[in-house]
């Protein structure tokens, strides 16, 4: 069985298969994950020697038969959905940079596609995670999500939704789906996700003119007249992400609903966070998936 802190960068297919052919290996890695130091049982007040019980997603205590469900609260629990298409699908999700549709999960694993997109979806969702404020050199972009519509394109465009991004250089990235692209609302993102000793940079936007109000050491390239570049000052590489996304969206899964766009993000800002990780990808997604949350 395969360390969850394994320092192997490439994880094949036939890595996974060998260390994850069945459900039982599956919830061995679980229980590992998220009891390192042994389980503690509380009926018998200390950490005690457990059995798999072959019946049930459980393990028995040796001493006085209290069951522990290493699946709950993580997003296994309570899924009738075996935990190798779970492993599987995770693995699916992982390995590529423009994302998996729901269908083609339903054609490599055999469930229904209802199944497929809320395993996909439930996975998405947890995802998401906190960085920490951004210094250095950061960048901060906007940009609309949706499908083509008549008349006005990017700003203002109807039926769009707005996402506001921010990056740091040969760092993470938040990327977020907000209401608007207000002054008011902007604002206390970037106040949050931005540390003030930044060197903050953004295109000529009217919102982002508070910037330099805010404290922040704050430079725009003016890409109304053309100017993509001034030296330092761009905002490329969170164009390189709206990019990826993007043609991931259209490439990959055509379309995508403002309800849920969030996770969508979640999951390309997970990738794109992690892409210089050591430990596989494959594996950083299943940390998560292994989480408990409230969720």
């Amino acid at each position: 069985m395969a360390n969850h802190k394994s320092p192997m960068k490439k994880y094949t297919l036939k890595n996974f298969q060998s260390d994850f052919p069945n459900d039982e290996a599956c919830l061995e890695w679980l229980k590992n994950y998220r009891y390192p130091e042994g389980i503690y049982c509380k009926i018998c007040d200390k950490v005690t020697k457990h059995h798999l019980m072959k019946s049930r997603r459980s393990f028995s205590c040796q001493e006085c038969g209290h069951h522990v469900h290493p699946t709950a609260g993580t997003v296994f629990h309570k899924s009738t959905t075996p935990l190798t298409t779970w492993f599987y699908v995770t693995y699916l999700m992982a390995q590529t940079r423009g994302g998996i549709s729901a269908k083609q999960i339903q054609r490599e694993t055999g469930v229904t596609y209802k199944t497929a997109w809320r395993m996909c979806n439930r996975i998405r969702k947890r995802l998401n995670e906190d960085v920490s404020p951004f210094g250095g050199e950061v960048e901060v972009d906007d940009s609309y999500f949706g499908g083509k519509h008549k008349g006005k394109r990017g700003r203002g465009a109807e039926g769009k939704t707005p996402v506001l991004g921010i990056v740091k250089r040969k760092g993470k990235i938040k990327a977020v789906v907000v209401p608007n692209l207000k002054t008011k609302t902007v604002a206390p993102i970037i106040d949050k996700q931005v540390s003030k000793e930044a060197n903050l940079y953004s295109d000529e936007f009217r919102p982002y003119g508070i910037l330099s109000r805010m404290g922040y050491n704050h430079q725009r390239v003016l890409h109304g007249q053309g100017i993509y570049v001034i030296g330092n000052v761009h905002t490329n590489t969170v164009e390189g992400f709206w990019s990826i996304v993007k043609n991931g969206i259209r490439g990959v899964f055509h379309s995508v609903s403002p309800q849920h766009l969030q996770y969508y993000l979640n999951e390309y800002s997970f990738r794109y966070n992690h892409r210089d990780d050591v430990t596989p990808m494959f594996f950083t997604f299943l940390h998560r998936t292994g989480m408990v949350t409230g969720g």
